[in-house]
Formats: C-alpha cells, sequence, structure tokens
C-alpha cells in the first residue's frame, strides 16, 4: 500500500510560513528586551546620581563636625603645656624689699625689728612649647611663658610675660638662631632657691629681654665642646636719671646693646663633663634730659664668668662672678645703675660679686641645696643712704609628696649695708606647695 506524500510545494511553504512566524515572536522578544535594557540604564544613572549626591553630602557633614570639634589652640604642630601652681609663705625678722620675694634688707634706723609675714601664688607658671614643623635640614620651636609678678593687687596679679621667642635650627651644622624675648646670654646659671629672686642683687645678674641670638658649638676633639654666643638684645634702663622727665633710655639710644659667651665642656672629674664659660655685654644708653636741653649718654657693661662641676651623682657645685658698670636692668649694682644726684650725680655704679652653690640628692624623695652670694657697690659712687653691699646665704629642701607634687623649706639670712648709717639683718623662712603639671 502507498503512502500519501504531501508535495513539495506545499512543505516549501509551510517552511516559509513557520520561519516567518519565528521572526516575528524573535522580533518581540528583542524589542521587549531592548527597552528593559533602557529602563535598566536609566535606572543605574539614576542611582549614581543619587549616590555621588549622598556622597557630598556626607563628605560636607563631616568636615562641619571635624571644624566645630577642632581646637586651634592644637593647631598642626606638636605643642606641650606646662607649668606649677605655687604658693609661698614667707616670714622675715626684718623689713625685706620686696615682702612677697627677697632683694635686700632695708634701713633699720628707719624701720628697726619690724618683722612682716607674707603669702601670694604670683609665682604661679604657664608655658607652652611649640614643635615643628621640620624642614628638611631645619627643626623649628618656640616657647612661651608667663607668670604673674606684673603688678596688681595681692588677690589681682597681672600676667608678666617671661618667655616669647621662636628657635631655628640646623642640628647637623651645629647651629641654632633665637629671635624673641628670652634669657640674657650672660651670665646663664642659676642657683636653686625657693625664693624667688635666685640670687639677683646678691651676685647673680643676668634678665630676660627681647634679642636676636646666634649660637654655633664645635667639636674639638671626641671629648671637648666649643660653644660660641652672641646676641643683639633691647637696651633697657632706668627710665629716668633726674627730676625732668626723660625718655626710655632704650628707645633713645642709636644702637642695640651687644652680649657673648664662649665656654667649653669637658669631662675633668664627675659623671658628667665640667662646663667654664666667659662672657660679657656693652650698651650705650642715652637720656634727654629737658632741664638744659641737653642729652646724658651712660655705658653699661659686664665681665662675667661661670662654671659647673659635677663632682659626684649626689653632689654638683656651680657659681657665677661678675664685675661691670651701670648694672641695674641686668639685676646688679644692688638695683643702682647710675647716680641721680649729690656729688655724683649721673656717675655710673660699678659693682663686683658672685656666688656659689651646691645641689645634693636626691635621696628618696628629697633633694637639697645650699649657697651664698653677694653684690658689692663701689662706695665712692653712691651717696648717703644707698645701698653698698648685699648679701645673702640659704639652704633649702625640696621634698617630693608624688610625682606632681613638692613640698620646699627654705631658711636664708640677708645683711644689706648703706653708706652711712643704717644697715640691715634679716632671717628669712619660705614655705612652698607646688602642684607641677
Amino acid at each position: 500500500m502507498n503512502k500519501c506524500v504531501p508535495p513539495a510545494p506545499a512543505i516549501l511553504v509551510s517552511l516559509l510560513l513557520l520561519t516567518n512566524a519565528a521572526s516575528t515572536a524573535l522580533a518581540a522578544d528583542n524589542a521587549d528586551l531592548a527597552e528593559k535594557n533602557a529602563q535598566l540604564q536609566q535606572r543605574v544613572e539614576k542611582l549614581d546620581k543619587e549616590l555621588e549626591e549622598l556622597r557630598k553630602t556626607v563628605m560636607e557633614r563631616t568636615a562641619s563636625a571635624d571644624a566645630q570639634t577642632h581646637k586651634p589652640v592644637w593647631s598642626s604642630l606638636d605643642i606641650q603645656l606646662y607649668g606649677y601652681l605655687k604658693l609661698d609663705a614667707a616670714y622675715d625678722s626684718s623689713r625685706i624689699d620686696n615682702g612677697n620675694y627677697a632683694k635686700w634688707v632695708e634701713q633699720e634706723n628707719a624701720n628697726g625689728d619690724d618683722d612682716q609675714f607674707n603669702m601670694t601664688a604670683n609665682q604661679t607658671r604657664l608655658g607652652m612649647l611649640i614643635n615643628g614643623p621640620d624642614g628638611g635640614a631645619m627643626s623649628t620651636s618656640g616657647r612661651v611663658e608667663v607668670d604673674f609678678y606684673e603688678g596688681g593687687g595681692e588677690n589681682k596679679a597681672r600676667l608678666m610675660m617671661r618667655h616669647a621667642y621662636m628657635e631655628l635650627d640646623w642640628p647637623d651644622d651645629r647651629f641654632s638662631i633665637i629671635a624673641g624675648q628670652t634669657f640674657d646670654v650672660i651670665s646663664p646659671l642659676f642657683p636653686s632657691t625657693v625664693n624667688y629672686t635666685v640670687g639677683w642683687w646678691t651676685g647673680n645678674i643676668g634678665y630676660r629681654r627681647p634679642q636676636v641670638r646666634l649660637t654655633k658649638e664645635y667639636g674639638l676633639d671626641t671629648q671637648t665642646d666649643l660653644r660660641l654666643e652672641g646676641a643683639f638684645a633691647r637696651t633697657i634702663g632706668r627710665d629716668n636719671v633726674s627730676l625732668a622727665g626723660t625718655t626710655d633710655s632704650g628707645e633713645d639710644a642709636g644702637f642695640p646693646s651687644l652680649q657673648g659667651r664662649a665656654s667649653l665642656s669637658r669631662p675633668l672629674f664627675g659623671p658628667e663633663p665640667s662646663t667654664i664659660g666667659v662672657s660679657g655685654h656693652w650698651g650705650q644708653e642715652e637720656y634727654d634730659i629737658t632741664t638744659g636741653g641737653s642729652n646724658r649718654e651712660f655705658t653699661t657693661w659686664s665681665l662675667n664668668l661661670d662654671v659647673t662641676q659635677p663632682v659626684h651623682k649626689w653632689l654638683s657645685i656651680k657659681g657665677e662672678l661678675f664685675t661691670g658698670e651701670n648694672l641695674s636692668a641686668y639685676l646688679g649694682g644692688i638695683g643702682q645703675g647710675v647716680t641721680t644726684a649729690g656729688l655724683n650725680q649721673y656717675e655710673e655704679i660699678g659693682s663686683t660679686g658672685g656666688w656659689i652653690a651646691a645641689g645634693l640628692g636626691p635621696w628618696d624623695k628629697a633633694r637639697f641645696n645650699l649657697g651664698v652670694g653677694m653684690d658689692d657697690v663701689e662706695r665712692g659712687n653712691v651717696n648717703a643712704g644707698d645701698r653698698t653691699m648685699n648679701r645673702s646665704a640659704f639652704g633649702n629642701v625640696f621634698y617630693s609628696l608624688n610625682k606632681s607634687t613638692e613640698w620646699a623649706f627654705e631658711l636664708s639670712h640677708w645683711r644689706t649695708e648703706y653708706h652711712g648709717s643704717g644697715d640691715g639683718d634679716s632671717l628669712r623662712a619660705q614655705a612652698s606647695m607646688i602642684y607641677k603639671f
């Protein structure tokens, strides 16, 4: 029996119809996919835009929060705060100038044995050390320090600037520059006293003043170092030398005062190197005296020796000697620079003196200091009633109550002699509480 086979034209027509249907369906699917892809692309672009806006918002809010919490005092540099709180209480068997801290004994022919008691927190000190940024071979630093001995009422003290300077240092070259106010180059040592004055007016000269200082160090051999220092410093003199009005002698001077020091450090004996320094200064002061319309010029100068000698791990000795004229601005001459009246009017006052002190300890929680100093004024340069000699001898102990707190006690004897009568003696007992930070 024969099978029925469709004719060829029919088969061809069927294939064409099937292909056309498949093409139509595929075209519809492609159009649908294209539309979906377009929609997805729009959503992705929208999400990207929203994400970028969100990122900007977060960054703005973060920056705002940082600005609100950022403390300008810290800046971008390394800043360290330091200082101490100090309460001093002192008893003097005879009247002392100044009562809160001892400078000299007032004339006893006027005051007799006029004892006194004082208490103050004026020596409280605040400071800030600033380091950086480093500039390759050069490092930078600075210091600001104040206390409260500028004056004012006993319970209304005012700030007094002690230090305010910047330092540029080239360690590899052992060279540095200081610009600002800090200690004098001359007579750089201080005895360790509880009394605020650290021997000023009794043999320890040198203070603080605006200056530009250059320092260079040399290694002479493996054990010996030479240090050279020089400074241009602000001339500061007496406010007046007569009853007539005058300008400040420093601002009227045509040239800054000059200071210099050379020192050698080398092991001699003891646990650390010994240091010997020679220093001096020279300056010219000019006063415009209205009476007669004439100017007066005065010279201020000094020549000084300082020695630091470690003897043992628990004993160190240091001291200074000086001689010079017109040293009132350098806390010499027992506060007398130029004679203002009498036969010696307008004469620079010469003085010579020094001090020596020993530091002992520490032993356990205690350390001790002993010392004596004297300032001897040329009697021929002063008039009756002026100070001619001032001497102090002291001994003290500092005892640590804990890492930050110290108790200190100092006993000192003061004698001040005058041209003529009125010499004074005083025994001073001073106790302090110190809280360091």
